[in-house]
């Protein structure tokens, strides 16, 4: 029989990456958990690691595993709440974007101590590119994450989407008059966005090259407040969806003639949908999510 604890532990590994991660995540030592992992490959009855230099790595059966585990997890933690009442209980853990956070999620966490008082919510900032990969493997419970362009979440059975709302990306400048943008008018700017990887660098590139260019970077940021400094004075332009040019900045937002809208979702893993935690940590976040854009 496989022990749950030992399937946490290779759950962990496959998130991580490293044994010695995994001890830090579950305070033990690296050998107490090497021990643990041998121990669940003899319970398996399988090959489950193999060594690349001094790491362990997972074989393909331990890569199976590994997922079947984060099922077999969020099923046991779905039959608990059920045991004690299908009361909101626990401890959960939403990952969700720097815009978001700072307009609606911190609010819902907030709404959820008073109508939720057993549950425990941990919040974790991710770039909306970050989202689902954490979900998937554990990091989070719930990614509040954002689609590119088409207004579509990915097809994935093993996730499903909340919409929640829908925010529209403008051009962001030094303060002006606000007008309606043709991005091919900047094509000579000067443009600043976040750092590669990220939903705004992926956004500028993607829809400069549509507009026919490549945005030229002169500043790259790890968070909206430097960029909007950068911006506020004149330096460069950006693209940012709606709900991240922050009101304390003297910037002006553009609509653009060729519109661009992204939608905003709660994302969960299918096999953790019906837990009572998870439902009610999806209705705040819709309860505090704005309204879609007009």
């Amino acid at each position: 029989m496989l022990d749950p604890w030992r399937l946490k532990l290779l759950a962990d590994l496959a998130a991580l990456g490293t044994v010695r991660a995994v001890a830090q995540a579950a305070h033990l030592s690296p050998s107490t958990v090497s021990q643990q992992l041998a121990v669940l490959e003899r319970e398996a009855g399988a090959r489950l690691f193999e060594r690349a230099g001094r790491r362990l790595r997972l074989t393909e059966a331990g890569r199976t595993l590994a997922r079947h585990a984060r099922t077999i997890l969020d099923q046991m933690e779905t039959a608990r709440a059920e045991l004690a009442g299908l009361d909101a209980t626990g401890r959960l853990t939403i990952g969700a974007f720097t815009s978001a956070v700072n307009t609606f999620v911190v609010a819902a966490i907030h709404r959820l101590r008073s109508t939720a008082p057993g549950l425990r919510v941990d919040l974790r900032e991710l770039d909306p590119t970050e989202g689902v990969p954490a979900l998937r493997r554990g990091a989070c419970d719930v990614a509040v994450t954002a689609d590119l362009f088409d207004g579509t979440a990915p097809v994935d059975a093993d996730v499903i989407h909340t919409p929640l709302t829908t925010d529209r990306v403008v051009l962001v400048t030094a303060a002006t008059t606000s007008r309606v943008a043709d991005l091919p008018d900047f094509a000579d700017a000067l443009w600043s966005a976040e750092r590669p990887g990220s939903w705004t660098h992926d956004l500028i590139t993607r829809a400069g090259r549509r507009a026919g260019f490549e945005p030229d970077l002169t500043a790259l940021f790890s968070s909206y407040g430097p960029l909007l400094a950068h911006v506020e004075a004149g330096l460069s332009v950006t693209l940012l969806p709606e709900l991240a040019v922050d009101a304390r900045y003297n910037v002006t937002a553009h609509p653009l003639r060729d519109p661009l809208e992204r939608r905003i979702t709660a994302a969960v893993r299918a096999s953790s949908v019906t837990r009572p935690a998870i439902a009610t940590a999806v209705a705040a976040l819709r309860a505090a999510a704005p309204p879609p854009a007009p």
